[in-house]
């Protein structure tokens, strides 16, 4: 990486370039877009029974039918292709919409749309590709396969193989693991080893001889979600259906990743703004000691953080979408994004089970039968946790953000611009901190470089925290940038001095434990817990796992389950 040109990027190497957000492109969603958000939401009202998904844990054949009718899988497929054609920010909106619903609904569109089929054909689709598989996609569901058994993070070590017959087919063998809509799937991106070239991508036919659902997942959260566990046995691929040279199958994934990232942002947006919702008026009905719960300070400062971090959440989903609508390169802004979103999206739902009190763990269907309001507080914590695991966890994404700011040539060199920003009033003290810190950031790697010039990418727990100050500074930014923008939104102004007032703590905190923490003695315990030294501390409990290895057998071969595919017309 020689140079970077996105804002996020820039941050890392202590340069405020706010032009590069401000101001927003485009003039929000058009009138193609509101409509079929409209539709989407009497959808949902009208059709879509969230209790009914979560109690039987399936989304019922009709609602995706309906999903189907409406345009629902195909929000940003090109009109020429059978698509609705509307922009990446009305697929967003639509997330937030269908999440809130029910959060399997969300992911079912999501893996369809942002890492299925659609997104590595448009990118890196042939002509002829196009042609052949992008108007299936607007009736048909397609999934995405690269995780196995033994990999997650860690691509490379893939055992699914895909070898290449001399006229030109490939036969694909291996087994794919946590495969979101891989039960429902016409369609599947299948990442493999191809001998000698290494991973490639493929369109794989899912009742293709040979391909197999084994099973079927259940999980703490996302009742309905259809994740399952498949087997390619001897599968025949035509070699028109790779997508990409072969080698360059992990291209064609992230490039797919990157349009697609914003994804759990929105959906972490929504949460959010969902519990704001129900904090606020929980908290002024529930009286405790004389006066609603909302008017003690300790509760106020969870309905505070609520709020300014949905605000925040909304602004990255809406400053970074219509930056990528816009042709930017948002790849670095989208992995704060994530990053960041998954994280806050937790500890949001995480205080409005607090301030539900007994009532938050309840289940909404317990308390709907005993007269009372039924809230789905303890299933929104059970949905969003997945966030900090999912499309990379917290701790890879940082590791990743770090290995690509460490990659960046010259990272010393400074490109001084002039920044204005008088025109965000209120506002302008906390993007003059942002330049400031974000310089203290790019010292503080270089520092790094200094300080342990062989092992600096070994230092996890250092870069993440300079990757979490800068998701911060993006998070102040982009709120700043949204706020100005929403002349309309009484008191958008004072959400964001909020939230950049809370960031700045947060961030004070990071810095502080940059060379005042516990690092050392952490590594020294955990090396003594994996060498068996503390196993005393074990003594007097029991374990109720269920006995099995503790990782399932990847070895090729035919399947000996019954195929759990379901296909919905």
């Amino acid at each position: 990486m020689s140079t970077v040109e996105s804002f996020g990027g820039e941050l890392f190497l202590g340069r405020f370039r706010l032009g590069l957000l401000d101001p927003l492109p485009g003039q929000g969603l058009d009138a193609d877009s509101k409509a079929f958000l409209a539709r989407l939401r009497d959808f949902c009202v009208d059709k879509v029974d969230s209790r009914l998904i979560e109690r039987d844990g399936r989304i019922p054949d009709e609602v995706i039918a309906g999903l189907k009718d409406i345009g629902a899988f195909a929000i940003k497929l090109p009109k020429e292709y059978g698509g609705l054609g509307l922009p990446g920010a009305c697929y967003l909106r639509a997330l937030m919409l269908v999440n809130t619903t029910h959060s399997a609904l969300g992911e079912l569109l999501a893996a369809h749309q942002a890492i299925g089929l659609t997104q590595p054909i448009l990118l890196s689709g042939t002509d002829e590709q196009k042609r052949e598989f992008l108007p299936r996609c607007v009736r048909e569901i397609s999934a995405f396969t690269l995780t196995e058994p033994d990999i997650g993070n860690d691509p490379f070590r893939m055992r699914t193989t895909a070898v290449r017959a001399a006229d030109g087919s490939y036969t694909l063998n291996g087994l794919k693991s946590w495969v979101t809509n891989g039960v429902l799937a016409d369609l599947i991106v299948v990442m493999a080893m191809v001998p000698e070239t290494g991973m490639t991508a493929f369109v794989v036919e899912a009742r293709s001889p040979g391909v197999t659902v084994e099973h079927r997942g259940e999980f703490l959260g996302l009742r309905g979600l259809e994740n399952g566990v498949v087997r390619f046995h001897d599968v025949v691929v035509p070699a028109g259906h790779r997508i990409g040279p072969e080698g360059e199958g992990l291209e064609v994934a992230l490039a797919a990743q990157d349009t697609g990232r914003l994804s759990l942002p929105a959906v972490s947006a929504a949460a959010a703004k969902w519990s704001l919702k129900i904090a606020r008026e929980w908290s002024r009905v529930r009286v405790q000691w004389g006066k609603p719960i909302g008017e003690h300070e300790a509760v106020a400062a969870k309905i505070s953080f609520i709020a300014a971090t949905a605000f925040a959440l909304e602004a990255m989903v809406e400053v970074t979408g219509r930056h990528a609508d816009a042709g930017g390169d948002t790849h670095m802004e989208a992995e704060l994004a994530k990053l960041f979103a998954s994280e806050k999206a937790w500890l949001v739902a995480d205080e409005l089970l607090q301030i539900r009190g007994g009532r938050g763990y309840e289940t909404a269907e317990s308390a709907a039968a005993r007269g009372e309001r039924g809230v789905p507080a303890e299933q929104l914590l059970r949905d969003v946790r997945i966030g900090r695991i999912f499309d990379g966890s917290t701790e890879a994404l940082r590791g990743f953000i770090a290995q690509e700011v460490l990659a960046i040539d010259n990272p010393a060199s400074t490109v001084d611009e002039p920044v204005t920003v008088d025109d965000f009033g209120l506002l302008a003290p906390h993007l003059r901190f942002v330049e400031r810190t974000c310089r203290s950031v790019a010292q503080h790697v270089a520092h790094g470089r200094t300080r342990w010039p062989s092992e600096l990418a070994d230092r996890q727990l250092y870069l993440g925290r300079l990757v979490d100050i800068t998701a911060e500074l993006y998070a102040m930014s982009v709120s700043c940038v949204y706020a100005k923008t929403r002349t309309d939104a009484e008191g958008a102004l004072e959400l964001a001095d909020a939230f950049c007032h809370q960031a700045r703590l947060r961030i004070a905190e990071l810095f502080g434990r940059l060379w005042s923490n516990t690092d050392d003695h952490d590594r020294a315990v955990s090396r003594n817990v994996l060498t068996d030294r503390y196993t005393w501390l074990e003594d007097g409990v029991l374990d109720p796992s269920i006995e099995g290895p503790w990782i399932a057998d990847p070895a090729p071969g035919p399947s000996h389950h019954e195929n759990q595919h379901r296909h919905v017309a």
